[in-house]
């Protein structure tokens, strides 16, 4: 079992940014990727960036050139930095972690709503 909590979501005005994290209950070197996902309302849940424990980082193609995710082996933590935030990007936040066994674990999500 993997504890997933994110924070740092919030209420911020276009072109701003905000610094998504996500705390793990056990060390990250033993997860094969974590990842950042979002669901805005009405919409199916889509990928927005992923990370390996090798180091390999992924992104969608939305995001690409705004949003950087990164990692903190110590803390058990991975961040997504999200700069030059849009309305579209407004959505709950929910971070990943795929095990090297195929299982996933979700956290619980964090709002992040971008005003026009």
């Amino acid at each position: 079992q993997v504890q997933l909590v994110e924070s740092g979501g919030g209420l911020v005005q276009a072109g701003g940014s905000l610094r998504l994290s996500c705390a793990a209950s056990r060390t990250i070197f033993s997860i094969y990727a974590m990842g950042w996902y979002r669901q805005a309302p009405g919409k199916q849940r889509e990928l927005v960036a992923t990370v390996t424990s090798g180091g390999s980082t992924k992104y969608a193609d939305s995001v690409k050139g705004r949003f950087t995710i990164s990692r903190d082996n110590p803390k058990n933590t991975v961040y997504l930095q999200m700069n030059s935030l849009k309305p579209e990007d407004t959505a709950v936040y929910y971070c990943n972690a795929h095990m090297y066994t195929g299982v996933d674990y979700w956290g619980q999500g964090t709002q992040v709503t971008v005003s026009s």
